[in-house]
């Protein structure tokens, strides 16, 4: 019975840590947009990009237009994509245009000044960690990623090369309101940023490496591995081609981060075992990420 719960309670733990993770991410995201970049006039793609360039020719408080244009494109979401696209979706533009509100108050014109380089790098990297940490919990900041995957449906066009379109365009924009060629460019910079850094917190947290390990030791390595890393070890057969011996064969999947403690384990097993260590994209199941599919 409490076995039957766990299972049910899991996926509603999970959804609950998702929704989470994107209120932090959109946290981020406010900070980066309204504390370093809107006020140094330093242009962002995507929705808060509109939203920027419109707030400086009128004034117009960039909070109402993020949420104005989002809740345009995602009534146009629900109708072709589905309600199970635009939840989290919905969440992530609902937590942001309040915490818009809430961090203009209190950090007022921002905390750098003359200083844009700077502003732009932290600006961006604020922008980009937010994204990622959205991402990472199968979320969505809405805008360009809603146009994209509308697109998608509809043409065999890749959704980064929407979104990078959509990007260029708007930071270019910029310029119409801006009237300095210098701001358009560190535009592209805030891009390239934005961009580097969300690869490298969706890609950290799945960084997994996989082993084949060979020694006469195998079994009890194997049951190291199982007992102090909870990690699973699969043996294989194998034939040596110049010994012409049979061999046992470990196959280990870890996280990237437990493999010193793999090579101490087996050093301190078996000095002379042979392994093989090597990087892998994505492992999924138990143990690793879940199978996110949208």
């Amino acid at each position: 019975m409490n076995r039957i719960m766990n299972l049910r309670t899991q996926p509603v733990w999970r959804e609950a840590k998702d929704y989470v993770f994107i209120a932090l991410g959109m946290m981020m995201y406010g900070i980066g947009w309204t504390v370093f970049l809107l006020p140094n006039d330093l242009p962002s793609g995507a929705v808060p990009g509109i939203a920027s360039i419109i707030y400086w020719a009128t004034g117009f408080p960039v909070q109402y237009t993020y949420l104005g244009i989002n809740g345009i494109l995602l009534l146009l979401a629900l109708k072709i994509l589905g309600l199970k696209f635009c939840v989290k979706t919905i969440w992530a533009v609902a937590v942001l245009t309040i915490f818009l509100e809430v961090i203009q108050r209190i950090a007022g014109e921002g905390l750098i000044h003359d200083q844009p380089f700077m502003a732009c790098v932290l600006g961006a990297s604020f922008c980009g960690g937010g994204i990622g940490l959205a991402f990472s919990a199968n979320g969505s900041t809405g805008g360009t990623d809603i146009i994209a995957a509308i697109v998608n449906k509809y043409r065999d066009i890749s959704l980064g090369r929407v979104i990078l379109m959509c990007d260029v365009i708007i930071i270019s924009s910029s310029y119409l309101v801006l009237h300095d060629w210098e701001r358009v460019v560190y535009g592209y910079v805030v891009l390239f940023i934005t961009s580097f850094v969300i690869d490298q917190v969706v890609n950290s947290a799945r960084q997994s490496v996989q082993f084949f390990i060979i020694s006469s030791k195998y079994e009890e390595i194997g049951h190291h591995i199982n007992k102090d890393l909870h990690r699973g070890v699969t043996f294989i057969d194998g034939v040596g081609c110049y010994t012409n011996k049979g061999v046992k064969m470990m196959f280990v999947l870890a996280k990237k981060r437990e493999s010193n403690t793999i090579f101490r384990l087996i050093k301190d097993i078996d000095p002379h075992a042979f392994v093989s260590q090597s990087a892998v994209i994505g492992v999924f199941g138990e143990g690793f990420d879940r199978i996110k599919v949208k």
